[in-house]
């Protein structure tokens, strides 16, 4: 059955009847807007400013209700902007109290300010009703609530992004150091990451500190932090490499304190980042069919973490297309008369969910056997580039891992062989 976006649309405006009252909700730090219109776009009642607390939300929940009793409507439908973290806690207060909450796109609040007055104003009181307008036009996306699980590993993969980022940054810092104090370090350690590398620093961070020292004394320095070490021949190399050093030789106490710090929050991301890894691990296995996602060869916990973090469950997307869309990577055109545009991914969708979705790709086409056939028939035979190759493989990705959950079935390496053997 093919996946048509039309029927979807039409669905969220037919959705929205004579008996709703559509409310847009303009979302700040400390105070929200609200303005409400009927199916048709006619303004009912006076705008409400409410704070962002318990007492504002009841507020807002007093005057829908009196709307709704007023203008005789049944049932009302909530639409905001995803406005950075501020919205999180109405959505769900509304919802906990059996509200239909709904949020638009702000780029397409942006395109839509115009259409109410036709002038370049902007306004809170003006937003929130321009997300009304957009709500009952059907441009809108339903919230999916997540369970305990799904939000767990948002919150921790939100969280192992930012750690990753500072373990990186330290790192990086540290080979700027390196670059200054001991170039040469890098003729005997390749990477400064590794153990040995690490140790070194930590016992012996600039050249004055090994030039007088023997070999077996650096072996000896090595063996109280590791039980491995390096040898004695990267050792002796070591010496002499700090012997003959073009390295800074001012200010060395500063530098060896710069080290330190940067050291300790290498340690300190390290620890953070195996932790928070150790449990999406422990997350993962609460959900039922993540089993048989990692059964996939070439699928990691991380890759799935990433997506089902971002994603929800996948069970409940219609098709795997809701999914690229959701992730912001089906393809967007422009085009009128003769002139054909290029056609390019939209990239309106969360960010996040697209590179973890674009990594467990790469990893499918080096590691299983059935992504790397289908990769190689697309660049081979049928003179595919190898980036839209990828990008054909991500959208089969996204079906393959809706339909196992959905069905909650095992992975099966047959139904992704399109193509005989030999053409490949």
């Amino acid at each position: 059955m093919k996946y048509k976006m039309q029927d979807k649309q039409n669905q969220l405006i037919e959705r929205i009847t004579h008996e709703h009252l559509v409310v847009g909700v303009d979302i700040a730090q400390q105070f929200h807007v609200a303005r409400a219109v009927n199916y048709r776009g006619i303004v009912v009642g006076d705008p409400l400013t409410f704070e962002n607390n318990e007492d504002g939300f009841a507020s807002l929940l007093e005057w829908i209700n009196h709307l709704i009793s007023k203008a005789n409507f049944k049932t009302a439908i909530v639409g905001m902007e995803p406005t950075g973290h501020y919205w999180l806690n109405l959505s769900k207060w509304l919802y906990n109290h059996k509200i239909d909450v709904v949020t638009v796109n702000p780029h397409l609040v942006k395109k839509n300010k115009e259409n109410r007055d036709n002038t370049q104003s902007k306004s809170d009181i003006k937003d929130a009703l321009v997300i009304a307008d957009m709500v009952k036009n059907g441009y809108y996306a339903f919230i999916r609530p997540t369970s305990e699980s799904f939000e767990q590993l948002r919150v921790l993969m939100s969280n192992r992004d930012v750690i990753v980022k500072r373990l990186v940054s330290s790192i990086n810092q540290i080979n700027r150091w390196i670059d200054v104090v001991f170039p040469e370090f890098r003729q005997v350690f390749k990477d400064v990451k590794g153990k040995g590398a690490i140790a070194t620093l930590r016992l012996f961070p600039t050249p004055s500190d090994l030039q007088s020292l023997e070999p077996q004394d650096v072996i000896d320095g090595w063996r109280t932090v590791m039980p491995r070490h390096a040898g004695i021949h990267k050792a002796h190399i070591l010496i002499e490499l700090a012997k003959h050093s073009v390295g800074s030789i001012q200010a060395t106490a500063a530098y060896k304190l710069h080290l330190e710090q940067l050291l300790e929050e290498f340690d300190l991301a390290t620890a953070q980042l195996a932790r928070i890894e150790k449990e999406v691990t422990i997350a993962l296995k609460q959900i039922t069919f993540t089993d048989k996602l990692l059964a996939i060869k070439g699928i990691s916990e991380i890759s799935l973490a990433g997506i089902l973090g971002e994603a929800g469950d996948l069970s409940g997307f219609a098709h795997g297309n809701s999914l690229l869309r959701h992730a912001g990577l089906h393809l967007a055109e422009a085009s009128s008369g003769k002139w054909k545009g290029q056609i390019v991914l939209s990239k309106r969708g969360r960010s996040r969910l697209r590179r973890f979705l674009y990594l467990a790709t790469i990893s499918l086409i080096v590691n299983n056997p059935e992504f790397k056939a289908l990769h190689t028939h697309n660049v081979q035979v049928k003179k595919i580039k190898k980036m839209k190759s990828i990008m054909k493989l991500i959208g089969k990705l996204a079906r393959l891992l809706v339909g196992m959950a959905k069905r909650n079935e095992a992975y099966c390496p047959k139904k992704l062989q399109t193509f005989s053997p030999i053409a490949a």
